[in-house]
């Protein structure tokens, strides 16, 4: 009998899910997971190595309707509106007490119970399931639980993650300062692998001459930019690059000082668009991620895009500087780099490549699944 794995998550992409599943060629098998959340690839990575997926999303209502067309796609706003003060407000009800809440945390063990999972993938961010409903299906179900979670627990994690932390059976981290930190709140065992990797058959370099002339610049950045207590060296990082032909791509709220240079979104298809027709990549972690690195670190060497990197001691342990990207120490070192490789393409693209080659032979996510059944005991 193949082992099963629940993913409990939240949906951030809704409108994504359901334009791939409207495309998908077998109407009786569609997509479980939008591309751009990477739980796709740890999904299609179980089900590579035999095992059966199923998920459960957790920002779903509790009563009526749980169609995932009622969600809207989860965009940051810097502007304080009237739905950000209600959600405020909801979230100082404690979770216990909140009557939709306690519907989700009853429907998630009516799903387990039927689907009878070995393993139990929690994602970060968890503002909804309660420790006594995941201490109450592994002890049911005799199941084992990972939390993956990509920041600081100090600076951004929610009470019903800290409160779990005895529960997990692993816990799996980007940077190894917030895995210490994990391990104080009671984890026991914590594994930086990183979690982040690539997907060969998604992360595929794009022909530049099959993508919209948008998405060409010389100097480029894709992800999130607010707020601004998380993404500060972010936006410093491309402020010094404005008098370049810079071109950034974002879901959410893009700061004022860098509004000109907006382009849209980039999620799935577009994604990978951008990042193949961009002459450097610029990728400058989040502020707390200070010993870790990011999936866009990946995600880049993948496509076969060039890179500038922010200076930080998990990269290296990742890619070889000078072989596989670039870093910088400063802001002056960023400039000088960007001029010297757009001025010199052959250099360029054969850093690009290394970074290719060496992401699909070490950095995939079959190779993480693999390490992870290992780590739980469960090869």
């Amino acid at each position: 009998m193949p082992r099963r794995v629940l993913f409990v998550a939240s949906l951030h992409h809704p409108q994504e899910l359901l334009r791939e599943q409207r495309a998908a060629p077998d109407a009786a098998n569609p997509p479980l997971f939008p591309r751009s959340m990477e739980l796709y690839s740890w999904g299609r990575a179980f089900r590579q190595a035999g095992w059966e997926i199923e998920v459960f999303w957790r920002n779903l209502p509790g009563f009526g309707s749980r169609s995932i067309a009622s969600l809207s796609n989860e965009v940051f706003r810097t502007a304080l509106t009237p739905g950000r003060i209600l959600a405020g407000l909801m979230q100082r009800i404690p979770p216990a007490l909140h009557p939709d809440l306690r519907a989700r945390n009853r429907l998630l063990q009516q799903q387990a119970r039927q689907f009878k999972p070995d393993l139990i993938w929690l994602a970060g961010n968890n503002r909804e399931i309660l420790p006594a409903t995941l201490e109450r299906l592994k002890r049911e179900l005799r199941c084992q639980l990972v939390f993956m979670h990509g920041d600081s627990p100090i600076v951004f994690s929610h009470a019903n993650e800290r409160a779990a932390a005895p529960l997990y059976d692993l816990v799996l981290v980007n940077d190894r300062y917030h895995g210490a930190q994990w391990r104080e709140l009671g984890a026991p065992q914590v594994a930086r692998l990183p979690y982040v990797a690539i997907d060969p058959d998604f992360h595929a370099p794009q022909p530049i001459t099959d993508v919209p002339h948008d998405y060409l610049c010389d100097v480029g950045f894709v992800g999130t930019l607010v707020p601004g207590k998380l993404y500060s060296e972010r936006v410093a990082t491309l402020e010094r690059l404005r008098d370049f032909d810079l071109g950034i791509w974002s879901v959410h709220d893009v700061p004022a000082s860098l509004a000109p240079f907006h382009r849209g979104y980039a999620l799935g298809d577009e994604m990978l668009g951008v990042l193949s027709s961009i002459k450097i990549c610029i990728n400058t972690h989040g502020d707390t991620m200070r010993y870790g690195v990011n999936l866009r670190l990946f995600e880049c060497a993948a496509l076969g895009a060039f890179q500038i990197v922010d200076d930080r001691p998990g990269v290296s342990e990742c890619f070889t500087v000078g072989e596989h990207l670039v870093t910088f120490s400063d802001f002056a070192d960023l400039r000088e780099k960007a001029r010297y490789y757009l001025a010199h393409d052959e250099e360029r693209l054969r850093i690009a490549e290394a970074a290719r080659q060496h992401a699909l032979a070490h950095h995939r996510y079959d190779q993480r699944v693999a390490r992870v059944v290992g780590l739980l005991g469960m090869g």
